[in-house]
């Protein structure tokens, strides 16, 4: 069964905008080159089949360190105080620990004394999943000021003997800061989840076992993926998202500036951009450089587009992504920072 959540400017009362967006990745780079000498690959297989040229990698900082960096740079953006945070989300796959929250953590390192804290575990969509449940919270009143996180330490779940993954993916994270507003900068939000698929990108946690446990099924940690099934719902799934969004807004296809796709495969990109009769150069890209970095990859590239002055006053923008549970989501942008 396919759950699906939205929203749109005339549900609730609050509008909301982004008033800030940051992003941390490790100093690291490890290219398609160093990951030969690893595995059995090469540059030309893995660029030809990903687009991935290179990806960060971290050398001991975990994901509540990367998060908070890339808050800290989201804060100073938006130009607040800490203290004004009211809920603090981070959206990962590769927390620091079951318990505490990697929020939690990253309250107590950037000063966010005020804020309720948790963590969404909805994969690569983790970051959709978090603006949504901030924008809903600001919407009704619950909340003022919000910081979205996505952050990942994926190196620390591979497993590095298998090419078929560990190539795909790198270390990061991103912010965005949602704030009331009087003009109402997030349009449409469409979410949706597929449990039937969740075989097909997992990462298994602790195996259970205790003196009452029969027939142990000993568990591996890291991550493994049907590749196949997870193109097919990628492609499926993202045309979906973007078409929702823009059916529950006033926009059309040709009033979007850029559409900012998770980043796990061009070919994937490529596939959807045919599917929707777009061009590519619509879809901004930076996989060639970070690799997937799961629910860090969406911020991330906002937080370039914004350095880059790509973004500018009244652009309207997509995010649009899936990922393992099965999720997928889209959020429609009007960017008035």
């Amino acid at each position: 069964m396919i759950l699906k959540l939205g929203l749109t400017g005339s549900d609730c009362v609050n509008n909301v905008k982004i008033i800030g967006v940051g992003s941390y990745a490790p100093e690291r780079i490890v290219t398609n080159s160093d990951l030969s000498e690893i595995v059995d690959t090469s540059d030309e297989w893995i660029s030809s089949r990903t687009g991935i040229k290179e990806r960060r990698i971290t050398e001991g900082e975990d994901t509540s360190s990367l998060a908070a960096k890339a808050a800290l740079n989201a804060i100073k953006d938006a130009n607040i105080n800490p203290l004004e945070i009211d809920l603090l989300i981070v959206a990962t796959t590769s927390p620091d620990s079951f318990t505490p929250s990697t929020a939690c953590l990253v309250q107590a390192i950037i000063g966010a004394d005020n804020a309720t804290c948790f963590d969404i575990g909805a994969a690569c969509s983790g970051f959709i999943y978090g603006l949504n449940v901030g924008t809903q919270f600001v919407k009704t009143g619950a909340a003022k000021t919000v910081l979205v996180i996505g952050a990942e330490v994926l190196s620390k779940i591979l497993d590095w003997e298998d090419r078929s993954t560990c190539v795909l993916f790198g270390d990061g994270a991103g912010a965005a800061i949602l704030s009331k507003s009087e003009t109402n900068g997030i349009l449409s939000i469409f979410t949706g989840s597929d449990g039937k698929g969740a075989e097909f990108l997992k990462c298994p946690a602790v195996t259970v076992k205790n003196p009452f446990a029969s027939n142990i099924d000993k568990k591996s940690s890291v991550v493994s993926m049907n590749g196949k099934e997870v193109f097919k719902f990628a492609v499926k799934t993202m045309p979906i998202g973007i078409e929702k969004v823009l059916k529950d807004s006033a926009y059309t296809i040709d009033d979007i500036k850029y559409i900012v796709p998770h980043q796990a495969n061009m070919r994937i990109i490529e596939h959807v951009a045919k599917k929707l009769g777009i061009d590519n150069e619509k879809f901004f890209i930076n996989l060639d450089r970070y690799g997937n970095t799961s629910a860090a990859t969406i911020p991330i590239a906002l937080d370039e587009m914004s350095k880059q002055g790509l973004l500018k006053n009244g652009d309207k923008i997509i995010l649009v992504g899936f990922g393992g549970g099965l999720t997928f989501g889209s959020v429609l942008i009007e960017w008035l920072i």
